[in-house]
């Protein structure tokens, strides 16, 4: 007797993309399928087809893209061969969806109350006690403290964390058989990604919803999956149930991306030893640094009270071409630190020096040799890089900008730029919507350093990027500190990666530092319970992998 049908099947799922070369194949013969009940993680790295796959489900095609064979069955209905009214009403009200960035859903000029009633009322979802308190409901049920007021903010007014929780709220609204997460996780901090995995944990068994998640992040994967599939090159190159596939690799790629996940219980190994500085060779240092985002006094003229603060009186040390990082929850403060070092947020109180000398507090007010000197890499390559530049004048505009090469001289330059962070040189010609989020995010760090600047700072870099491209990134990073002294303030929620690139820490808790020192000391023997927190949040791979032959 056959058990019951798949809530989600692909049989052969092939799709192209039209490129200046013509068409090509990013996913090639995909099949699969997830019962009721289960969730699938599709793992990969950057590129592989995972995200493509993900949208082929709601019957969604990206870009210039054509289905180049097989088939799409959602309940054993042909997803391509639906009228468009059907298929819109499918989306939401059948198959839920959460994107890697939540702003992505959310409207930023409606308060996020109403974007939630409005999936209701489009669906005609039954509400017998109504549609606000049902977006109540829904805003409590994802753990949204206040709930009903949290309803009658903007998302811009919730904290990253609070932004995703309402995605997965919208997505769960219309009691969906089947959500997508597109790397749901992706940006956050350790603690609310640990609160993210329990919440959809618990969904999961409370309601009995199928999931695709769709995630770089192996060891999240881990927590919530029964059965996880790896993607390379649009190719399905193994399933299996969880356990099994971290336990008994049976391909070589996905023995590498287990072996390419930074582990914060072991401590790192192999290394390069930055070269040596001076001692006492500050590069950096931050005094007494307060930050508030308040407005103070009549009318908001004056200036904002110590209360306000963000940051809260943070002291720091950089040394010469060395590894500074800062750890901490969504809203500790880290990213504020990072934009006053950069020039883009003016401090309440406090200094800022580079090289001994006191930097002006926007980067507008500095010379240009000093703008040049100090760079900074955002988290979300979608806001950093213009949609209407093609990649060559992305990175050609710094070399304009900063140094003396001629057009040729600038031409060779973007290619060995490319190169060095693993994209081939055809990619000069391409625009940001023509390369996945990781690629994206490598042409940021492009960028940054084609001003070959002394100090960059690295604001959440990485959290898109999944494990063996982190892991290039990082050689990459720490080689050019050994080669040019270069010297990162690097602030990141990955404590494995911190471990294994940072020498020197600080945690921050509600804007000032609850422990700052030495890596490996801190994170091997923590005093503050709020770094043990961080620590235990930490998802881990509880199986040691074993190659089979």
């Amino acid at each position: 007797m056959s058990g019951p049908q798949p809530v989600a099947k692909l049989e052969g799922l092939c799709v192209d993309y039209r490129g200046a070369d013509g068409w090509s194949r990013a996913v090639d013969g995909v099949s699969f399928e997830i019962a009721p009940g289960e969730a699938l993680g599709l793992a990969g790295e950057s590129g592989s087809g995972k995200t493509t796959v993900a949208y082929s489900l709601m019957g969604e095609q990206r870009g210039a893209s054509r289905i180049g064979g097989g088939r799409v069955l959602f309940q054993g209905r042909d997803i391509f061969s639906l009228p468009e009214k059907d298929l819109l009403a499918l989306r939401g009200r059948s198959i839920g969806f959460v994107p890697q960035n939540p702003m992505a859903s959310l409207t930023p000029s409606m308060k996020v109350g109403r974007q939630i009633g409005e999936m209701l009322r489009f669906h005609a979802v039954p509400a017998p006690q109504g549609v606000p308190a049902r977006v109540v409901e829904l805003l409590e049920s994802v753990g949204i403290p206040n709930p009903a007021a949290a309803a009658r903010r903007y998302p811009h007014e919730l904290s990253g964390g609070q932004q995703q929780r309402v995605a997965i709220a919208m997505a769960l609204a219309c009691k969906p058989d089947l959500v997508i997460l597109d790397e749901p996780t992706t940006g956050l901090d350790v603690t609310t990604q640990k609160r993210i995995l329990d919440l959809l944990a618990g969904l999961k068994r409370e309601t009995g919803v199928s999931m695709l998640y769709v995630s770089h992040d192996l060891a999240s994967l881990a927590q919530i999956c029964e059965r996880v599939a790896v993607m390379q090159k649009g190719r399905l190159v193994e399933a299996a149930p969880t356990r099994s596939l971290f336990e008994r690799p049976r391909h070589a790629y996905t023995r590498s991306l287990i072996a390419a996940l930074p582990r914060i219980d072991v401590p790192p190994e192999g290394r390069l030893e930055p070269l040596a500085a001076p001692a006492q060779d500050a590069l950096l240092e931050v005094d007494d640094l307060r930050i508030s985002y308040a407005r103070g006094g009549f009318l908001g003229l004056g200036r904002p009270s110590s209360g306000s603060d963000t940051v809260k009186g943070v002291s720091f040390t950089v040394s010469r071409g060395k590894t500074f990082a800062l750890i901490g929850e969504s809203g500790s403060g880290k990213s504020s630190i990072a934009r006053a070092v950069a020039g883009l947020t003016a401090p309440r109180d406090g200094t800022i020096r580079f090289n001994g000398q006191p930097l002006p507090a926007l980067a507008r007010q500095r010379p240009m040799h000093l703008r040049q000197k100090i760079q900074i890499i955002f988290q979300n390559p979608d806001s950093s890089l213009n949609p209407r530049k093609s990649v060559r004048s992305i990175l050609a505009r710094p070399l304009r900008m900063f140094g003396t090469l001629d057009a040729a001289g600038r031409e060779k330059r973007v290619i060995e730029l490319l190169e060095s962070v693993r994209l081939p040189a055809s990619y000069a010609g391409r625009r940001p919507h023509q390369l996945s989020g990781g690629e994206r995010q490598r042409v940021a760090i492009a960028r940054a350093l084609a001003a070959e600047p002394e100090l960059i700072v690295c604001d959440e870099i990485l959290s898109a990027l999944d494990v063996s491209v982190q892991a290039s990134v990082l050689q990459l990073l720490e080689t050019l500190q050994r080669e040019r002294g270069l010297t990162y303030l690097f602030i990141s929620h990955d404590l494995a990666v911190v471990r294994w690139f940072a020498r020197h820490i600080g945690v921050l808790s509600d804007g000032a530092f609850c422990e700052i020192g030495d890596t490996e000391t801190t994170l091997s023997a923590p005093t503050s319970p709020y770094t043990v927190q961080l620590l235990e949040a930490v998802p881990r791979i509880d199986a040691s992998p074993q190659i089979v032959t």
